[in-house]
């Protein structure tokens, strides 16, 4: 009995040094990187389990991608029981089955794994590490089967190794302890002795670009997204993502853009006037904008820059109205940031906002003098040239001179015209009918309808009518007249106006017509009696006429007595 049981030690004690030999030192250690995933849906319910690992101290971890599809939450659970939540999604591939994706470590660095430089070669002794909160160097071993190219430098293995369903997403190690693959599911005839791997390399290198937004793949985790690892990719998506995201999420993806790049002003401006955009009438997160602006201050190389966004997001922030203005958030304010940065770097487009600002204030001269600098620099522009017309027309100042500096904006527009410049040049068709040059503003009209592709409404053909007529085109007048009735019927300025082109070119049955139909809906209108009164005039129906004048004199029309006088004594 005694000598069974010591032949019965001997040979576990044999077993345990031949398992010792086979499986590498490094195994023990290298498992503590490998975590269980926990993936949660929109409701907090438990949508998934799975496996996934480090691969840097500071939480970088990868999975597979179907194990956080339609999740809203997940965690992980480490080999000593640690439970942390994944933070952000940095990138997924849906046809290889892979994610990468950051946990909020609770400590200064977890155990991770070195991803492989190498390529092991076919026959080359491999090792696959599962999930256990046991220490244990208990791992699967195999050889590699079949190396094949993806992805350009990046690999796929076919391993003679059996994996089972729990070991999905467990780190294939090479004989280094460095890891080269990420198993899948295996699949096909033989899942008994065959398993898969996707090179571990190419799953790091996955990342959000700017147009990640847009990604089907991505959308389908509702676990919020990193930022791109270069900064200007960064930048373009935050662009991207402020109009698409909600305020919560975009002003996490803010808080994670300055700590990821916090030498760069862009988070701080971004921040700040995300801040402004919705404080409405909340001083603490004014307060809280002006101390990221101070932020940028200290780490800006050019400090003039800084300035001028402190003293543009102020202006805007006044233009927006608020109710309550904070009292250190006001023009002053902002043109003394302005100034500052002017003393620094005397830019056009700093000119130009001091002029926006003075304008603002209603000192058309200073403004004035502000946009005149401008149209003297390389930044003269159509806008600059329209700003400074508008100035000096609020200044009183001759028309023609405010013409002449419409004439300087539209010639900057170029040709053929752009959309964009189209309302520059009805501007000036305006301008054109103050100087009584109507044919000119017919062009203008005329340019600008064609620029629109004849997108325009009743009030562009009232005043082109109002062109047509004093350039004496009057067939041009009455279908105008008649296309903004055609559009807005109910406007009774525009009957109205039908009816007085009509009598303008002698149309009296048609003018009696329009103002019938127009009293029908207004029967109020008294100077429609007049009107209508002299068609009956000119149509030799003078009794019905002297009646619509009588009745046009009790709405207090004071303008019918000398018909009266004329037609009806």
């Amino acid at each position: 009995m005694k000598r069974g049981l010591i032949l019965l030690v001997a040979f576990t004690l044999w077993i345990q040094g031949g398992w010792a030999q086979m499986t590498p030192k490094w195994v023990e250690k290298a498992k503590r990187a490998v975590f269980s995933v926990i993936t949660y849906d929109k409701d907090g319910k438990m949508l998934n389990t799975g496996n996934g690992f480090f691969i840097s101290e500071e939480g970088l971890a990868l999975s597979d991608y179907k194990l956080f599809k339609g999740a809203e939450r997940a965690d992980v659970v480490t080999a000593d029981g640690k439970q942390m939540p994944v933070s952000v999604i940095l990138g997924a591939n849906d046809i290889y089955d892979v994610i990468k994706f950051r946990v909020a470590i609770t400590e200064k660095k977890v155990p991770s794994l070195k991803v492989s430089a190498n390529v092991p070669a076919v026959g080359a002794d491999v090792w696959m590490l599962p999930y256990s909160t046991q220490k244990s160097i208990a791992c699967e071993s195999g050889k590699v089967k079949e190396v094949v190219a993806i992805e350009g430098s990046y690999h796929y293995y076919t391993l003679d190794m059996p994996m089972k369903d729990k070991m999905v997403s467990c780190p294939v190690m090479d004989a280094e302890g460095e890891v080269f693959g990420i198993a899948q599911k295996s699949s096909g005839a033989d899942t008994v002795t065959t398993s898969y791997a996707v090179d571990a390399g190419y799953v790091r290198s996955m990342e959000i670009s700017a147009l990640s937004l847009g990604d089907a793949t991505l959308n389908s985790i509702g676990i919020r997204k990193g930022l791109p690892e270069k900064e200007e990719q960064a930048v373009v998506y935050l662009m991207m993502a402020s109009g698409q995201l909600s305020q919560e999420d975009y002003k996490a993806l803010l808080d994670e853009f300055i700590t990821q790049y916090p030498n760069s002003t862009e988070g701080y401006y971004r921040r700040a006037n995300n801040y402004v955009l919705n404080a409405k009438d909340n001083e603490k997160l004014l307060d809280e904008a002006m101390e990221d602006f101070k932020r940028a201050l200290k780490i800006a190389e050019k400090k003039d820059d800084v300035y001028y966004n402190i003293a543009r997001t102020i202006y805007n922030y006044q233009l927006s109205s608020p109710e309550k203005p904070h009292k250190e958030w006001t023009y002053d304010v902002a043109l003394e940031n302005l100034h500052k940065a002017i003393e620094l770097n005397p830019l056009p487009v700093y000119s130009q906002l001091e002029g926006d600002i003075l304008f603002a204030k209603q000192d058309y001269t200073g403004a004035l003098a502000c946009y005149d600098k401008v149209n003297a620099s390389n930044l003269a522009s159509p806008a600059t040239f329209y700003s400074a017309a508008k100035t000096k027309e609020l200044m009183k100042a001759d028309a023609k001179e405010v013409l002449a500096l419409m004439d300087s904006c539209v010639a900057r527009c170029g040709e053929p015209l752009a959309v964009e410049f189209a309302p520059y040049v009805l501007e000036r068709a305006r301008l054109y009918m103050n100087v009584d040059e109507p044919r000119k503003a017919l062009q203008d009209y005329d340019t600008y309808f064609k620029v629109v592709n004849g997108q325009v409404n009743d009030v562009f053909y009232y005043y082109r009518k109002q062109a047509g007529l004093k350039a004496k085109q009057y067939q041009r007048a009455l279908d105008d007249i008649a296309k903004a009735v055609e559009l807005n019927p109910k406007e009774l300025t525009y009957q109205a106006e039908q009816a007085a082109v009509n009598i303008r070119v002698g149309r009296y049955e048609v003018a009696a017509d329009v103002l019938t139909k127009t009293l029908k809906d207004n029967p109020e209108y008294g100077e429609g009696y007049r009107l209508l009164g002299f068609c009956q005039i000119q149509l030799k129906k003078q009794e019905e006429a002297c009646a619509n004048f009588q009745k046009a004199k009790e709405l207090g029309d004071t303008v019918v007595d000398s018909l009266i006088e004329k037609y009806c004594k």
